[in-house]
């Protein structure tokens, strides 16, 4: 293990500088790539190998491990970063959008919304798979797929 997190601290500024892309203050992805190292320990305490030998290990995983922090660090303080791309420009922009002010529209859209519509959206965000639930209800897959995209396409319209 310890070799592992050696191998892993080798490439420390290149973890730095990609929480950095994602939007982050310097000070902020030092506090990040701290809590990777903390959170692959305890995994690999609790079986987690991400180890291929030959000092290469896997990077996909550090590179989610990384965004999930970084993302339930901007849920923590309740903004949700969005990311606006200018096609003729290339330019991106970056705005902060209040969570609570956006939740409590999805809200209010929902139910606006018919109760069938309403109740397949919450169920399906809810980690409940489409494929399970349509095992459950015996509603055909493709309907409530269907169903679930509308409601995707109404919220999106509405933020």
């Amino acid at each position: 293990m310890q070799q592992l997190l050696k191998d892993i601290y080798l490439k420390h500024d290149i973890w730095i500088d990609i929480v950095k892309s994602f939007g982050c203050k310097h000070y902020y992805a030092e506090d990040i790539v701290q809590e990777m190292y903390i959170k692959i320990i305890r995994y690999h305490n609790k079986g987690l190998n991400i180890d291929y030998g030959d000092k290469d290990f896997n990077y996909y995983y550090i590179f989610l491990t990384l965004k999930t922090l970084y993302f339930n660090l901007q849920k923590k303080e309740n903004k949700v970063l969005i990311l606006n791309i200018d096609d003729e420009d290339c330019i991106n922009e970056q705005y902060d959008v209040d969570f609570e002010k956006s939740y409590n529209k999805v809200l209010k859209e929902l139910n606006k919304m018919y109760w069938y519509d309403k109740k397949v959206y919450e169920l399906l965000s809810g980690n409940q798979s489409i494929a399970n639930l349509s095992r459950k209800t015996n509603i055909p897959y493709h309907s409530l797929y269907n169903t679930y995209r509308k409601v995707i396409e109404k919220l999106k319209k509405q933020l």
